[in-house]
């Protein structure tokens, strides 16, 4: 590889993309910076853009447009704002990749567009595929893009198909740390606090991803996402809890051998893996010492416990817009978890009684996909304010 790679970094002020941003101070020869976008942090995103010069930033929130436009206008970056801008910019013919780092659902129409104008995507948003997964991959095929996965059990699995792709996988199994919660009961869970929910053992990670992995519902999303990435069927996918977070995920063939990809927990790596895919370039991060981990350890995820885990693969059973009602369901519970209005545990309650209330389609268009989301966020909102 001699030319350097153009990045779009969608979400560049957040834990995914700062660490995108480190990947790519290591290989200044191999990468560049076209586009940085935040949504509110607009002093972070002002710093970055004059450490790397991007051709243009947006910032989501248009209240900060003026500030974020007096500090870069003076520097040849050109500044815009809003939703619209996030999504149109990733067009511009001069990026090569876009990774998307968005939070949420936010991430789904931006990578739309990228993938309508044949940009490559890194994809760190899983919701894009939980929410409309059977789009993306289709328009990912007319358009002969290629979506390379960014969450390290994904890349896991990637990392350990390449050389087989013409060979049948029987199943996947995603590995999950288990959280901090891991081994506790219901009487446990219903009074632990927001700070306590915060401190996962192995990851660093944005609040509410955090809040997801302690819940289970990000392996759920995970099980969801790799449905669509690899073409898979519900009862190929398994989860395993596995709390030293060695072995990311791994792969059974039809011949019964298993591959696992290992490392050590550091999002670096599945981020630089995705960005220079074939090629694998030398980093200085942190070795995996076999001797300081002397025993590896996996059991049975509690889905009684933890049951959004259950209901993330119950939706993906059921199928059409299931998974899009999930996961609205899901942003607006964990935000009201953080802000202290509801219990722990209420969150799967609140998704399970979403996803009974809200519409459900077989077959949904991306129209039906946006209405669906707006439908189950104010379902959830108005249970949330019955409840406080």
């Amino acid at each position: 590889m001699t030319e350097t790679k153009r990045v779009a970094i969608l979400g560049s002020t957040g834990s995914i993309g700062t660490q995108t941003l480190d990947v790519i101070r290591q290989h200044t020869d191999k990468f560049t910076v076209e586009v940085l976008t935040a949504q509110n942090n607009c002093d972070l995103l002002i710093t970055q853009a004059l450490e790397f010069k991007p051709n243009a930033v947006v910032i989501g929130n248009e209240s900060n447009y003026g500030k974020v436009k007096e500090a870069l206008i003076p520097h040849d970056i050109k500044v815009f704002a809003g939703q619209k801008a996030i999504a149109q910019v990733v067009e511009m013919e001069t990026i090569d990749v876009v990774l998307t780092a968005l939070v949420g659902y936010s991430g789904l129409i931006p990578t739309v567009h990228a993938i309508k104008a044949g940009k490559q995507i890194a994809l760190a948003n899983k919701e894009t595929l939980v929410v409309a997964g059977e789009i993306i991959t289709a328009l990912a095929k007319e358009n002969g893009v290629n979506i390379y996965p960014v969450d390290s059990e994904h890349s896991a699995i990637f990392q350990c198909l390449v050389g087989e792709f013409h060979n049948p996988i029987e199943k996947i199994i995603l590995t999950a740390s288990g959280g901090p919660f891991r081994g506790k009961d219901r009487a446990f869970l219903k009074t632990v606090t927001r700070e306590q929910a915060l401190k996962h053992p192995n990851w660093d990670m944005g609040a509410k991803i955090t809040i997801d992995s302690a819940s289970l519902m990000n392996k759920g999303l995970e099980v969801i996402e790799a449905k669509w990435l690899f073409g898979l069927k519900t009862e190929q996918i398994e989860v395993v809890v596995h709390p030293q977070s060695i072995i990311h995920s791994l792969v059974q063939f039809e011949d019964g051998s298993i591959k696992a990809q290992l490392g050590l927990p550091d999002m670096r790596i599945p981020i630089q893996f995705a960005l220079s895919f074939p090629h694998r370039f030398k980093s200085n991060f942190e070795r995996f010492d076999f001797t300081k981990y002397p025993q590896l350890t996996f059991e049975q995820p509690d889905l009684k416990t933890f049951r959004n885990l259950q209901l993330a693969f119950d939706a993906l059973a059921k199928g059409g817009n299931a998974p899009c009602i999930l996961n609205a369901a899901n942003e607006i519970a964990v935000a009201a978890f953080l802000n202290r209005e509801v219990g722990f545990l209420e969150m799967s309650d609140l998704i399970e009684e979403t996803l009974e209330k809200a519409t459900f389609i077989s077959h949904p268009s991306l129209e039906d996909y946006i209405g669906t989301d707006l439908e189950a966020r104010a379902i959830t909102e108005k249970l949330i304010k019955s409840k406080v």
